[in-house]
């Protein structure tokens, strides 16, 4: 081999290993894209006799949840109106007359009757008969105290209900009932904790789908919002034991794979999930292994990474807080803590 062909050779390996790294500089600089994009499903109509055809994700997930019936009033929560019936009257009747929004300001309110043959109290059903009637308004909620206004707009709405059901309303005193609000408010507000974990990225952005797919490997499935999955709770029905958000408008981008994401935040909402589900070690363990596979770092809302240190006194303040949310009767997860903390 000549020495011109020697060089000639080096500088053909030289401009190809520039190339390689120039690709590859470029690469690395992309938001990082889930392995593999499951197909979409077309749609397929069932023959007739024929077993129902798999559900996509997103809509298994919807039908997993049924739709809740009202929950029963709670004199700890609510302010109760007994309304009075000189007979008992129909569910037909009843519902045709409910007000059409249950809703007082901010603060939801209830109405339920006692079935005449199963002596429970209920949400109106057609084809039920109901001896007594009852609404309620709860007085206190995340937005805050029941105050003056909302209890004079529930009850315009109930004494409407009960003159046109024939029955008579007892109407607690307005002042009583602001003073109960307040004092509940008051007494639960220090106790709504909310726990939240930003994972940021220590080097390349995410696609939504790498994210996704990460999450997926823990449990975490779409959730009815776009950019959020859940880690589903044990209980059907109950909710989501922990919520992982990325960016909407990136989940909602024509070409989600390609929108790139930096940040992903891992929340868990401790009065909704019942202490003995564990929530606070998943919350843990999630947000540790998302770290590690996402090659992210845990932040708090201060901007100041996490240590296992702050871990362990987090935990450590939960327990206290529990044990304060049971001294109220307001135990974690309870339908009266669900209810009060939203």
């Amino acid at each position: 081999m000549t020495l011109t062909t020697a060089l000639a050779l080096v500088g053909a390996l030289l401009l190809l290993a520039l190339a390689l790294h120039g690709w590859w500089s470029t690469r690395r600089l992309r938001p990082r894209k889930a392995t593999e994009t499951p197909p979409v499903a077309e749609r397929v109509e069932p023959a007739l006799g024929a077993t129902e055809a798999p559900l996509p994700l997103e809509a298994a997930v919807v039908l997993r949840t049924p739709l809740r019936r009202v929950a029963r009033l709670d004199a700890l929560i609510d302010a109760i109106v007994p309304l009075a019936l000189e007979a008992p009257i129909s569910g037909e009747m009843a519902i045709s007359h409910l007000p059409p929004t249950r809703r007082a300001g901010s603060k939801p309110f209830y109405v339920e009757g006692l079935d005449t043959e199963s002596g429970a109290w209920e949400a109106f059903a057609p084809g039920r008969r109901y001896g007594e009637l009852q609404a309620g308004v709860q007085l206190a909620s995340r937005s805050g105290a029941l105050n003056e206004i909302e209890y004079s707009e529930f009850v315009q709405k109930v004494e409407a209900f009960a003159e046109a059901v024939g029955a008579s309303a007892d109407v607690p005193d307005m002042l009583e009932v602001v003073a109960r609000s307040r004092e509940l408010d008051a007494l639960s507000s220090p106790l709504d904790a909310q726990l939240t974990v930003t994972l940021r990225s220590n080097a390349v952005a995410w696609s939504v789908g790498y994210v996704q797919q990460a999450a997926a490997r823990l449990g975490f499935v779409a959730g009815p919002v776009p950019g959020r999955m859940v880690l589903p709770a044990a209980e059907e029905g109950a909710p989501p034991v922990l919520v992982l958000s990325v960016d909407p408008q990136a989940a909602l981008a024509d070409e989600p794979q390609a929108a790139a994401v930096r940040e992903c935040v891992l929340t868990l909402d401790v009065p909704q999930t019942p202490e003995s589900a564990e929530p606070f070690p998943a919350f843990h363990r999630a947000a540790t292994t998302l770290a590690d596979d996402l090659d992210a770092t845990a932040i708090d809302d201060q901007g100041q990474p996490i240590t296992l240190h702050a871990y362990a006194m987090i935990g450590q303040e939960l327990q206290t807080l529990y044990r304060q949310l049971e001294a109220l009767d307001l135990a974690a997860g309870s339908a009266a803590a669900r209810r009060l903390f939203t």
